[in-house]
């Protein structure tokens, strides 16, 4: 219960998931807000996995990994602004509809789980959260960590799509008006790419 309440407070505080979470949910609709919270979300299930096995140890000892995976996290999430910048707002339709007409739902958990999936933040924090609250005298180590990481993915699913869920009805009501769905877009690309020069150019330690 101390480790969930932990990780609750944690998802909620904010954070370049949850601003990720929201613009695309005011951007694209609650639907695809809701996917790519999802994808965050299971993208946990990666850093778990590494962190039971040790992967995540080594490259947060290795700078050159550290440093690549940090460029292709960060190029990632440029590449999905820059696609949201250019778009001419045609994911929003008169009726108020955010839905993509070329995109399905699936495209954006895909998303959500890469982005999350490559963000060395990500395994760094698993590293140092993960272990205060395995108790070594239970032995399995890894087995603990495996259990923790998965109660932090399900909690972070449920918050994740909770955000899309209410950002996709704030971005229902904005569509009622001339040319939301442009500017609407343009937000959100810029967030994308933000945060991605925001992940490249921070320090490494």
């Amino acid at each position: 219960m101390a480790f969930l309440a932990a990780a609750l407070v944690i998802t909620l505080s904010p954070g370049p998931d949850n601003l990720m979470v929201l613009s695309l949910g005011i951007s694209r609709g609650r639907r695809e807000g809701m996917m790519f919270g999802l994808g965050c979300a299971m993208g946990c299930l990666n850093h778990t996995v590494l962190a039971a096995l040790g992967v995540s140890a080594l490259i947060a000892a290795s700078p050159l990994a550290f440093t690549a995976l940090k460029m292709a996290g960060g190029a990632y999430l440029m590449y999905m602004g820059w696609q949201a910048i250019r778009s001419n707002g045609s994911t929003f339709s008169a009726t108020g509809s955010s839905r993509a007409p070329t995109e399905s739902a699936w495209s954006y958990f895909r998303r959500g789980l890469i982005a999350n999936a490559i963000n060395p933040k990500v395994v760094l924090f698993f590293l140092a959260f993960l272990p205060q609250f395995i108790t070594p005298a239970q032995g399995h180590l890894a087995v603990q960590t495996l259990v923790l990481g998965t109660v932090f993915t399900l909690q972070g699913a449920v918050v994740f799509g909770a955000l899309g869920y209410f950002a996709g009805h704030v971005g229902r009501w904005l569509t009622r008006r001339p040319s939301a769905g442009k500017w609407l877009d343009r937000m959100a690309g810029s967030v994308f790419i933000a945060l991605g020069l925001r992940l490249i150019f921070a320090p490494s330690r």
